[in-house]
């Protein structure tokens, strides 16, 4: 392993961090500002949990994490203002949340990677495109998203989409991604709201779960 994976690794279990992606969301929120005291955050593809620990503390006890996956997540050691589904990204809208939408959607899921770089990038902005898809029944008008994405041939193009729905839109790479790795974080602010772009629902139910 190399050193810097070393020193992320350490931190995250020295800090009782889940995985040491947790210190991504920390570098790319204190950059960008995207969780605030008081939010309603939606965390998916959550597992194992270490971005909903990191939002849990920065939306505060006035604030709401859901995180939900495909996998199960491990529920103990969570704050009251977590809760946790097993469930996939095309099952749940705003009634599964109670009527209520959120403040921010983030994301670190990516697609298992088969060392084709070029077949890996177009898996992982397929999943980006179905969680924009989502928006309309997850994300309030303002709110913010934050996405992983395998760098390649369909990111200018993701990145164009995701321009077409934000006020602003930024491509961030956090310290503490590995240097050779292709992921940057797709960060949309100010949500202009379903009406801004054809983000079908049935798209989103044709293209099927993450893991299609």
């Amino acid at each position: 392993m190399r050193e810097v994976q070393d020193v992320w690794f350490r931190r995250a279990k020295e800090a009782g961090y889940r995985a040491r992606s947790a210190f991504k969301l920390i570098q790319i929120d204190d950059r960008r500002k995207v969780l605030r005291r008081g939010d309603r955050v939606l965390d998916v593809g959550a597992a194992p949990g270490s971005w909903t620990q990191v939002a849990a503390a920065r939306v505060g006890k006035t604030g709401f994490v859901c995180a939900f996956d495909l996998k199960a997540i491990e529920t103990k050691g969570f704050p009251e203002n977590v809760r946790v589904m097993k469930a996939d990204l095309n099952e749940l809208d705003v009634d599964s949340f109670g009527g209520e939408f959120f403040d921010s959607v983030i994301s670190d899921i990516g697609p298992d990677t088969s060392g084709d770089a070029s077949g890996d990038s177009i898996r992982s902005v397929a999943l980006c495109n179905t969680l924009l898809d989502r928006l309309p029944v997850w994300l309030k008008k303002g709110g913010a998203v934050v996405m992983k994405v395998y760098e390649g041939g369909g990111y200018p193009e993701l990145l164009r989409r995701t321009e077409k729905l934000f006020k602003e839109v930024k491509g961030v790479k956090p310290e503490s991604s590995r240097r050779e790795s292709v992921e940057m974080f797709i960060v949309g602010q100010g949500y202009k709201g379903a009406t801004i772009e054809s983000a079908s629902i049935t798209g989103a139910k044709k293209r099927g779960g993450w893991g299609e």
